[in-house]
């Protein structure tokens, strides 16, 4: 029986989009705090970076496992669960006095981060119909984002008033707060039946069934290349960039960590109903955007000088951009898999950009304190950051390279399996004029 959206439905997607609110909210904390941080435990830029490195390889760690959790206890206990890691992780890190203490507080944040979106999108999958899942996936992601925007306005002016133990403590309180919305409005599904019904054997069957398919291993590349520069400009060195090597006051650089996540309200809804719209076109469109992410950095890195206003303006839309569009990677997940085993292939496709970015923010802290080493310059340098931020161009490009070979490698089981050939863009272009003459010429006809 189709899932018709009701009330409850609705209740249950804002019960979802506020727990990711604040699980982004949580993850980003330390991009507006990195400085801070620097400060409070006086050490590198590498060592700085282990905080957000493990953060996020835990999360990348954690993914498979909590899809293969939401399959077996459902989408709501998983939830509720990761918003009380987080908020576990923040007391902690509020509390640190030493790097090592942080960094224990930190991997827990990425624990419970690690459950959140995986979770909810097996509640949107479950509530609404297959048709209105990309457009609503995006939003879901969207909501999400607005987190980031907490982080960089009201948690860094608390920061900045009220000191470190203070701002993330009150940090704590908002995982808090998402616990009980969970607990209250979430239902696992629509007949109130816990849909995690599988045992632990059969999802993990599920889960092995899923990463042999092309076609989620096409959604991993796709996640990889286009949400790991975001994420790492975000989560850790973009803050850092702007104010220290840019010189931007601190409001400004607040400002354009808020702009990136604007673009998602304007562009993803539009990614959702095209991918809902043209499935076969979706890698077109995961290609058009890693190229516009690489032109904005190309032009921010190699401008003379501190880079003008507009270029930073352009270099975080598309950063911004690059949010909505690893979408695309978990609606790869859900078309090529069977509803029981989605949790598992949805973890498996957000490994790839959570890999791509730990991978590029360990390694932009050690560039900079080998220049810092080499040169004496000073540590957050404009021309040490430039050369820093050029690693993105070897992992993201790597990264292409296998989206692409996947794409001809599951482009052929499509054609095998359903017999459906998928040409080049500019040939269904053309295809599509043809039939759009013929049909008026026809019509025309006595």
């Amino acid at each position: 029986m189709a899932v018709r959206p009701g009330v409850r439905a609705w209740l249950v997607f804002a019960g979802a989009g506020v727990a990711y609110l604040c699980a982004v909210m949580q993850r980003s904390t330390l991009g507006v705090s990195g400085v801070v941080a620097a400060r409070r435990f006086d050490t590198s830029a590498a060592a700085l970076s282990t905080l957000g490195v493990v953060q996020l390889l835990v999360y990348a760690v954690l993914q498979i496992p909590v899809g293969v959790l939401v399959d077996r206890f459902g989408p709501k206990a998983v939830i509720a669960v990761g918003a009380a890691v987080m908020a576990a992780g923040q007391v902690t890190v509020a509390f640190s006095d030493t790097l090592p203490m942080a960094v224990v507080g930190r991997m827990l944040v990425g624990a419970g981060d690690a459950t959140t979106f995986i979770a909810a999108l097996r509640l949107v999958n479950a509530w609404f119909p297959p048709g209105r899942v990309p457009v609503l996936s995006q939003w879901l992601g969207n909501l999400g984002q607005l987190g980031q925007v907490l982080s960089a306005i009201p948690f860094a002016v608390f920061l900045g008033l009220s000191g470190w133990t203070a701002a993330f403590i009150g940090a704590a309180g908002v995982s808090g707060v998402a616990v009980v919305v969970v607990l209250l409005i979430v239902v696992d599904s629509p007949d109130g039946v816990r849909t995690g019904s599988v045992d632990l054997s059969t999802a993990l069957r599920s889960l092995r069934s899923a990463m042999r398919r092309r076609g989620t291993r096409l959604g991993f590349w796709a996640h990889f290349v286009t949400q790991s520069s975001g994420v790492v400009f975000a989560l850790l060195w973009g803050y850092p960039f702007l104010v220290s090597a840019v010189g931007l006051p601190r409001a400004e650089a607040s400002a354009l960590l808020t702009l990136q996540v604007l673009p998602g309200f304007l562009i993803g809804p539009l990614l959702g109903s095209l991918t809902s719209r043209f499935p076969l076109r979706r890698s077109n469109l995961v290609i058009a955007i890693v190229l516009a992410i690489g032109v904005a950095w190309t032009l921010v890195l190699l401008w003379p000088g501190r880079p003008p206003l507009v270029l930073l303006v352009l270099l975080v839309v598309a950063l911004g951009i690059g949010g909505p569009a690893s979408q695309i990677g978990f609606d790869y997940a859900r078309t090529y898999n069977p509803p029981e085993g989605l949790g598992g292939a949805s973890g498996f496709v957000n490994v790839g950009g959570f890999t791509a970015s730990f991978t590029m923010m360990f390694l932009i802290g050690v560039l900079l304190d080998l220049q810092h080493g080499a040169t004496g310059a000073p540590l957050y340098s404009l021309a040490a950051f430039k050369t820093a931020f050029s690693v993105q161009y070897l992992i993201v490009g790597g990264g292409a390279v296998g989206f692409l070979l996947t794409r001809r490698l599951a482009r052929l089981d499509l054609l095998r399996d359903e017999g459906v050939r998928a040409g080049t863009l500019w040939g269904a272009v053309r295809s599509r004029a043809a039939t759009r003459r013929s049909r008026d010429s026809g019509s025309d006809t006595p």
